[in-house]
């Protein structure tokens, strides 16, 4: 699997799996823009991969910014060969204490923000480019007090269905990545108790690494998987599937 010569475009990307997906793919051979609000932790990504890594702070639920980005994207590199729509997440809470601020913040994030990164990259993606949205595997178990961030996620699983048959004459592949519970520095701080919780249905019995799920989205990115369109991957230690 490799993205020789490729421009990937990843949003969420200066830490957890949006950080570990940049990395694979700039190992993999692409340059690589990552998006996201703290410029802090911009500098640190870039500091860490490399030359061949372009940051871009941006917030994908401001148009303002999507356009920013991509029209340094096309200034620099001309156009966007792989496109990972990464950047998403919200908190939790149980039917009955759900408020409408909680409601629209969660969807202009995980819904809204997908549907806008990918329509304003439509003018640069190249013919036969992939995207990859990134889901959960929540669009799928039902978790409690997962309303609203599970039903943005299940968008996301629609918005791929959608996108494979509109975007078909130009060979633009749509797929989803949905992990499951990931060992990302914010999951690494949560108390001992709550990741045993969210581990013990998992029957592989552990997370998994952010350096795993990036694998998964290199495989989509590539031209390993140039006939895999409109599906949903699950990373997710087999939680969804039994």
């Amino acid at each position: 699997m490799n993205l020789n010569g490729k421009t990937a475009v990843v949003t969420g990307g200066s830490s957890g799996i949006g950080l570990a997906i940049a990395k694979r793919f700039v190992e993999a051979g692409a340059h690589v823009y990552i998006t996201g609000r703290r410029e802090a932790e911009l500098a640190k990504a870039k500091e860490a991969i490399g030359p061949n890594l372009t940051t871009v702070q941006g917030d994908v639920t401001k148009a303002a910014d999507l356009e920013h980005l991509y029209a340094r994207v096309e200034k620099e590199r001309g156009g966007v060969d792989v496109l990972v729509c990464n950047a998403g997440g919200g908190e939790f809470a149980p039917l009955g204490s759900l408020t409408r601020d909680a409601f629209h913040a969660t969807f202009m994030l995980n819904a809204a923000g997908v549907v806008f990164t990918v329509q304003g990259a439509l003018p640069i993606l190249s013919r036969g480019a992939s995207i990859v949205l990134v889901g959960s595997v929540a669009g799928s178990k039902g978790l409690p007090g997962a309303t609203l961030y599970a039903g943005a996620k299940a968008a996301v699983r629609a918005f791929a269905r959608v996108w494979t048959q509109e975007l078909r004459e130009r060979g633009i592949r749509t797929n989803v990545l949905s992990p499951g519970p990931v060992g990302t520095m914010a999951m690494q701080s949560a108390p001992e108790a709550f990741r045993q919780m969210i581990v013990k249905d998992v029957p592989m019995n552990r997370m998994a690494s952010p350096e795993e799920i990036a694998e998964v989205a290199l495989f989509l990115a590539s031209d390993s998987s140039s006939f895999v369109a409109g599906v949903e991957l699950f990373a997710d230690g087999g939680w969804a599937q039994v």
